[in-house]
């Protein structure tokens, strides 16, 4: 159990004593909240690479997307994972003009980038299948 989650573990009877099964539903919440953050962060590059594949896209129009699948992201977080597809390869720059103000920074898919998600989409579809397969026998 990681240091946050232990930290909000309390003595619900007043006993003196954390019992084993005292605030195991807020321990649960907390644990599946925090596998779901890492499921999100390493989900959230293919959600861009296929975002920036239809059109270069400004990153508030790549939030605004992300947002509109329900995927929760800000600037703090958009910016760097940018940064990092562009250094690796899978995204390029164009600045473009605008009305607005000063150019702006549009991102797209490279030729690389879009080798990269035509596996990612094999990997996802294949991750899919599994998780359907292991909830069907977790009903049985």
């Amino acid at each position: 159990m990681t240091e946050s989650i232990r930290s909000v573990v309390a003595d619900a009877d007043m006993d003196g004593v954390v019992d084993a099964t005292e605030n195991l539903g807020v321990q649960a919440d907390q644990y599946a909240d925090q596998l779901a953050t890492q499921l999100r962060k390493g989900f959230l590059a293919y959600c861009v690479l296929l975002i920036c594949g239809e059109s270069a896209k400004y990153t508030s129009d790549i939030i605004q997307q992300l947002r509109a699948a329900e995927l929760v992201v800000v600037e703090g977080t958009i910016y760097p994972l940018l940064s990092r597809l562009q250094k690796d390869g899978l995204l390029a720059h164009e600045w473009q003009e605008s009305e607005q103000g000063p150019p702006r920074k549009y991102y797209r898919l490279t030729d690389y980038g879009r080798g990269v998600v035509t596996r990612l989409e094999q990997h996802t579809k294949t991750l899919h299948a599994t998780l359907k397969t292991l909830e069907k026998g977790a009903r049985a």
